[in-house]
């Protein structure tokens, strides 16, 4: 094997990472744009914020629907077909719920862009496995969920600008066009491995100098679906993600702007310049904790335990001091937020990998991602219920009252989570 030819399979995989993760960003650009245009679609199409949640919600319950298939068909049918046909009917659901004249068709456009936009990220790590080491994998899901960061500060400060320039319908109708050319470089450049382009595989590679290439065994889709199910360590990882991601999506995907809005009194540019806290602790805490766990601690529990930690004291300081917040705090408290609740879940798919052969990478990873989008399905409505129960302001917006007890819910929730991470297992092999 030349020099030239390893060099190409090292450089290569970069380009391919990039495309994937320009699709990512869309992934999560989606996830959370309702929260900057929630009060637009609330007027007009003369709505509650019940109706709103279940807007919001519809989009994960599709997405959590599609998990288990999106790791069967990764390893199956192949990454790279499953990420285009679906990423396709994202970019049209996207113009749809742009044009859509009525509450009704806005969910069928939410709907399309839900099932499209759930094949990216099971097919991606997938990908990743293949052109990338092992004692990689932490180091490339932080970046790419630092670009899913990128993709949640596109949804609250440019999103907010695009809607104050263009309206939210343009807006949606435009991200659906550069969808379109999206699927199509991904089909002219990602390939599911090495091999694919007539390249030696990176096992190859690393055993050129001498020695056996390991052998990966083949575990068929039911087997490695039960042998998933059946690891008592894999549940612990389950109900966290649930409650950790429906914390997440619930208040950093929804309702976090119309907290500021209501109960501070910002405008939404003010509200969507604290929201982009959000996206810069994904930014930064991604490839941050990847690296810490993997070169620092040697551990995942830890961190998962630490941040945790952070979580649960930070919402029952929110809970206890719900309003009047300096806004250099509000800065702070935010960064904090999605640094313990999203950038730490590089290390919740990390575990989970590192349980499972790699053989069934795609099915072990599909598997857990079903439970941060059934976590973000129901919190979604439920919180906005919680907001219902209480008279709303004469301005129009929900009640003091009302975020208060929201705050109590996920006080709560960060501290189920604290208790899931002391029953995992440590996977770290460093």
């Amino acid at each position: 094997m030349t020099k030239s030819l390893e060099q190409k399979v090292l450089s290569f995989r970069w380009l391919i990472f990039l495309v994937l993760a320009l699709a990512y960003f869309f992934v999560y650009f989606h996830r959370l744009s309702l929260s900057v245009v929630a009060n637009d679609l609330v007027r007009d199409f003369k709505t509650t914020a019940g109706v709103m949640g279940l807007l919001g919600s519809v989009y994960f319950y599709c997405y959590a629907v599609m998990q288990f298939p999106a790791g069967l068909l990764s390893d199956s049918l192949g990454p790279r077909k499953t990420v285009t046909t679906f990423l396709l009917l994202a970019a049209v659901g996207s113009i749809l719920f742009g044009f859509a004249p009525s509450i009704t068709m806005a969910f069928v456009g939410r709907v399309m862009v839900g099932f499209g936009v759930s094949m990216v990220f099971i097919p991606t790590m997938k990908i990743l496995s293949q052109w990338f080491r092992a004692r990689e994998f932490a180091l490339m899901a932080g970046i790419l969920n630092a670009v899913g960061g990128i993709g949640v500060m596109a949804a609250t400060w440019l999103l907010a600008l695009m809607t104050g320039h263009f309206g939210w319908r343009l807006s949606f109708e435009l991200i659906g066009g550069v969808t379109f050319f999206l699927v199509l470089l991904i089909w002219l450049i990602v390939r599911d491995r090495p091999e694919d382009r007539g390249w030696p595989s990176l096992a190859e590679i690393d055993h050129q100098g001498g020695g056996e290439v390991p052998v990966v065994d083949r575990i068929g889709l039911w087997a490695g679906a039960r042998r998933v199910v059946t690891e008592k360590y894999f549940w612990p990882v389950a109900v966290w993600f649930f409650f950790d991601c429906g914390i997440f999506f619930a208040f950093g995907a929804l309702w976090s702007g119309p907290y500021l809005m209501h109960v501070y009194g910002y405008s939404r540019a003010e509200a969507g310049a604290i929201l982009s806290m959000i996206a810069w602790g994904m930014i930064f805490g991604s490839p941050l904790l990847g690296i810490l766990s993997e070169r620092v601690f040697h551990s995942r529990k830890k961190v998962l335990m630490v941040c945790m930690a952070v979580l649960t004291a930070e919402f029952f300081f929110l809970y206890l001091h719900p309003s009047g917040l300096p806004r250099p705090l509000l800065y702070g408290v935010f960064f904090l937020f999605s640094f313990c609740s999203s950038a730490v879940v590089v290390i919740g798919f990390t575990t989970t990998k590192e349980l499972f052969p790699a053989a069934i990478t795609g099915t072990s990873v599909g598997t857990v991602n079903l439970f941060p989008f059934l976590g973000g399905a129901v919190f979604m409505p439920l919180l906005g219920k919680v907001l219902d129960a209480y008279p709303k302001t004469a301005a129009g917006g929900y009640a003091l009252e009302a975020y208060t007890k929201l705050l109590l819910i996920l006080a709560v929730s960060s501290l189920i989570c604290l208790f899931c991470t002391f029953m995992m297992k440590e996977t770290c092999q460093s």
